[in-house]
């Protein structure tokens, strides 16, 4: 199943998480010093918390979460066949989770990444790759 993912940045993440479980329904899939992300069935969506002091209420980075590796490397290929300069991460580590993903740039210079997640891990991992480090996931991975 795909599903979009929202990542905000958000100024207190136990403050964030509460208002979030009540608002969706259900409880954070994943808890992390300075990260949580709730996997909602309806509508289905991945939502990501970043704590980021600050920049509370600011979009972090959109995504789509895909079922597999091989959808993934579907994506690079489609996506580089439309023009789109495409950045691609396999096996990295990031967000608490082991990833395979591609990242692309809207026209009002949002970040989307297509990924689909290995495994669990313990860190946080590397800054997602990105080009101001106050944007995306890499703000958050500076602050570990």
């Amino acid at each position: 199943m795909s599903r979009v993912q929202l990542a905000l940045n958000v100024d207190d993440l136990d403050q964030a998480v509460t208002f979030y479980s009540k608002l969706l329904g259900v409880d954070p899939a994943k808890t992390r010093p300075g990260y949580a992300n709730f996997a909602v069935a309806q509508p289905p969506l991945k939502l990501v918390l970043l704590e980021n002091p600050g920049r509370g209420g600011t979009l972090n980075h959109l995504g789509v979460e895909v079922d597999d590796s091989e959808t993934v490397h579907s994506e690079i290929a489609r996506l580089a066949g439309e023009g789109l300069f495409t950045d691609e991460e396999i096996g990295t580590t990031c967000c608490f989770a082991t990833q395979d993903k591609v990242w692309v740039t809207g026209p009002g210079g949002e970040r989307w990444e297509v990924y689909t997640v290995l495994a669990d891990s313990e860190t946080f991992g590397e800054p997602c790759s990105c080009t101001d480090p106050s944007e995306v996931c890499c703000a958050a991975a500076a602050s570990r």
